[in-house]
């Protein structure tokens, strides 16, 4: 049975991959919404200080760990996750297992050449799945209503969407009940991995919880804030969590 663990305020469901992949196919069974959720150490970060953001998480029906830092904080607090199940990982095995038994898929966000990339590469590489529909993540406040219509025009079984956080998060908590989704998902860059605008970090990078630093290293610039500046604050969260639960003993 799942047992859920709370880190730095935020729940996460203690899975395999494999027992994800099983939740999902559930959720999609039952017809009804289900949103998912991947922490990280930036999200971890920013929901400590968002408060709405860390009540949207928490309140999802899947919440998994993506990135090896946050599994090791969760052992070394006591709490054990049993692995880290990334995003990337989780929407290729589920564009694998749509092509398989039927399921039919939305893509929303990223540019327009880069979310129609998706659709075309997908389709080829796993015949047999269909794309409902895709859409560009860039809409303007008074066009959001005509993007939730498309969504729930096309009843697909499963909806990513790949825009920044904490918009996405805000997006699907306001309207997935709205969009009649069974399983809709937040998938970050996943669609530029996808197309090969963005190269995923080796294997023995990624197992080392070093796939943040080869990101930082494809764009410098951008990503210099979030993981040297921002991202800092989680040793801070981290310290006091250790020190709350020492008390606690």
């Amino acid at each position: 049975m799942n047992k859920r663990i709370e880190m730095m305020g935020c729940k996460i469901d203690n899975l395999t991959m494999e027992e994800t992949l099983q939740t999902i196919e559930g959720f999609i069974h039952s017809g009804k919404p289900h949103q998912h959720v991947v922490v990280n150490v930036d999200k971890l970060v920013k929901a400590s200080r968002d408060p709405e953001l860390c009540q949207i998480i928490n309140d999802c029906a899947l919440i998994n760990a993506d990135g090896m830092p946050v599994v090791w904080a969760s052992r070394l607090l006591g709490k054990g996750l049993k692995e880290r199940v990334a995003g990337v990982d989780l929407f290729e095995s589920l564009m694998q297992r749509s092509a398989q038994k039927g399921w039919r898929v939305f893509l929303l966000g990223a540019r327009e050449e880069v979310v129609s990339g998706v659709s075309t590469i997908y389709q080829k590489k796993y015949p047999g799945l269909t794309i409902a529909g895709y859409r560009n993540g860039y809409w303007k406040p008074e066009e959001e209503a005509g993007v939730v219509e498309q969504v729930k025009a096309a009843q697909a079984d499963l909806l990513f969407v790949a825009i920044s956080s904490p918009k996405k998060e805000q997006f699907l908590g306001k309207y997935q009940a709205e969009m009649k989704v069974p399983f809709a998902m937040g998938v970050g860059g996943t669609f530029d991995v996808a197309v090969g605008k963005v190269k995923r970090a080796p294997v023995w990078m990624q197992n080392s919880g070093l796939e943040w630093f080869y990101r930082f290293l494809q764009e410098p610039r951008r990503m210099f804030r979030r993981y040297f500046i921002d991202d800092m604050a989680f040793f801070g969260l981290m310290a006091k969590e250790l020190l709350v639960s020492g008390k606690n003993r």
